[in-house]
């Protein structure tokens, strides 16, 4: 006869744990699936990171222009700026390191608007890993942007968090890499506009330059960190003057 927990019909374990939890998942994944759901209120909804000088030159306009544009974007921007930053985040052994590649993020990111946009949205994912996922290196992170120490990156946040939780690398880089796309993707189907069964189309064919980016960002030398896109940073730097903008980068 099958044995029960008591209080419970769930079937028992030999040692007496039930059964659907006996396989449970890393102990890691709901953390940075939480931090990582594009439905975490960081501010993402009101940036197109560049995405919306494109569409008013007409460059970007349908879905097909929408999945280049966006490989692009995570082939370049996303893998040599928050990318390698979660990856030297994780090899960071002091506090003095973590403050350099804070300065290093904000210094790469040329454009006004990245720039800022950067700022806002770390200091939202730092306030809600902190208050719900917290730890020493989370505090003394927040401690170091209130007192003005550092700009505060979204990146560093998340990893930060993912670190302390004990998630890997690839996990780590991929979870934030997909979200940010995600996210992209959400504000494309409103900004051009595209239907969100062409999104859900996009998003998929996106997995390949996701996986891509997060096999490349660990064999990458550190001197790549901040490599940029001209075309991109002209188009980020041209949105600020832009006449009509429904996002705020």
């Amino acid at each position: 006869m099958t044995n029960t927990t008591a209080g419970s019909d769930l079937p028992a374990t030999a040692a007496g744990e039930p059964e659907a939890l006996a396989g449970r998942p890393p102990s890691y994944l709901l953390p940075l699936l939480q931090l990582s759901d594009s439905a975490l209120p960081t501010g993402a909804f009101s940036h197109s990171f560049g995405l919306e000088s494109y569409l008013d030159r007409g460059l970007v306009h349908d879905e097909a222009s929408f999945g280049q544009w966006l490989g692009q974007f995570i082939h370049i921007q996303l893998t040599y700026s928050d990318g390698m930053a979660i990856r030297l985040v994780t090899e960071a052994g002091s506090r003095a390191e973590i403050r350099r590649l804070d300065r290093m993020l904000a210094a790469q990111a040329l454009p006004r608007q990245i720039r800022l946009a950067g700022i806002k949205m770390g200091g939202r994912m730092l306030q809600i890993a902190a208050e719900t996922f917290g730890c020493r290196a989370l505090d003394e992170y927040r401690e170091d942007v209130g007192r003005g120490v550092c700009s505060g990156h979204p990146a560093v946040a998340f990893a930060l968090a993912g670190r302390n939780l004990g998630a890997p690398l690839p996990e780590l880089l991929a979870t934030y890499l997909f979200s940010t796309v995600t996210s992209l993707t959400q504000n494309a189907i409103r900004a051009i506009p595209i239907g969100q069964n062409a999104g859900q189309r996009v998003l998929r064919r996106a997995h390949d330059d996701v996986l891509a980016a997060v096999a490349r960002i660990p064999h990458l030398d550190t001197e790549d960190f901040g490599a940029a896109a001209p075309g991109l940073e002209i188009a980020q730097m041209r949105h600020e003057r832009q006449r009509a903008r429904m996002f705020m980068s």
